[in-house]
C-alpha cells in the first residue's frame, strides 16, 4: 500500500507540474469555461425565462465540457512521448497510474470549477453564498464520479486514432446521473430547499461515486495492459 501511494504521489505532481509550465489545458479550459457562460447568458430571452431558472443547467453545462478538455489530455503527453510505455516498465503497481491520473485530474477540474463559480455568480447573480458549504459539496460530489470515468476511458480513448473525439463519446452516457443529479441539487439549494429535499439525489450522486470509482479503478489494468 504504501509503495502504491508513493507512485500515485509522484505520478500525480508530475502531471500536475506539467500543467503548471504550460498551463495549455487550464487556459483553454479556462476560456472555453466563460465563452459557454458568457453564450447562455446572453442566448435567454430575459422577458420570459428568468437566469436563476437556467442557472444550474448553465453551471454544469460549464462544468462538464470544460472539464474534458483536460481529461482529454490526460494521457495525450504519454502517448506522445512513450512516457506510459515507461510508466508500465516501472515496477509501480498498474494501480498507482489511475490514483494518480485521477488526483491529478481532479486537481485540474478543480481549478476550472474553482474559477468558473465567482464568473457563473458574476452572469446570472444567484444567492450561491447562503448555502455556499452545500453546493462546494454537491460540486465535488459530482466532480468525483465523472473524474473517475473520465480517467478511465482517457486511458482507452487515447490509444485509438481519434482520441480528441472518442473520449466525449464514451464518456457523456456515464455523464448524465452525475450531472443530473449536480443540475437538480443545485436548482434546490439555489431555491433555498430544505436539506430533507436533497437526501434523495446525495443518495444517487454518492452511490455512482462508489461504483464509478471502484470500478474504473479495478478495469484500469485491463486497459492499459492491451
Amino acid at each position: 500500500m504504501r509503495a502504491l501511494l508513493r507512485a500515485a504521489w509522484h505520478i500525480a505532481v508530475k502531471d500536475v507540474a506539467i500543467e503548471w509550465r504550460t498551463k495549455t489545458a487550464f487556459a483553454s479550459g479556462l476560456v472555453f469555461a466563460v465563452l459557454v457562460l458568457a453564450v447562455l447568458f446572453f442566448s435567454r430571452d430575459p422577458t420570459a425565462v428568468a437566469s436563476s431558472d437556467i442557472a444550474p443547467g448553465a453551471l454544469w453545462v460549464t462544468f462538464t465540457f470544460a472539464a474534458m478538455l483536460g481529461l482529454n489530455r490526460a494521457f495525450l503527453l504519454e502517448r506522445e512521448l512513450h512516457g506510459l510505455d515507461g510508466i508500465l516498465l516501472t515496477p509501480a503497481p498498474r494501480a498507482a497510474i489511475f490514483w494518480g491520473k485521477f488526483a491529478a485530474n481532479l486537481v485540474f477540474v478543480g481549478a476550472i470549477e474553482a474559477i468558473s463559480l465567482p464568473l457563473f455568480v458574476v452572469f446570472y447573480d444567484v444567492p450561491i453564498w447562503v448555502r455556499f458549504g452545500e453546493l462546494v459539496l454537491v460540486i465535488a460530489m459530482a466532480t468525483v464520479a465523472f473524474v473517475a470515468v473520465g480517467t478511465l476511458l482517457s486511458a482507452m480513448a487515447v490509444r485509438t486514432r481519434y482520441a480528441e473525439l472518442m473520449l466525449p463519446l464514451l464518456l457523456l452516457p456515464f455523464l448524465v446521473p452525475p450531472l443530473v443529479g449536480g443540475v437538480q441539487l443545485t436548482a434546490r439549494l439555489l431555491e433555498g430547499r430544505p436539506l430533507s429535499d436533497l437526501s434523495g439525489w446525495l443518495k444517487l450522486i454518492a452511490a455512482f461515486d462508489l461504483a464509478f470509482v471502484s470500478l474504473s479503478a479495478t478495469l484500469f489494468h485491463v486497459v492499459v495492459d492491451e
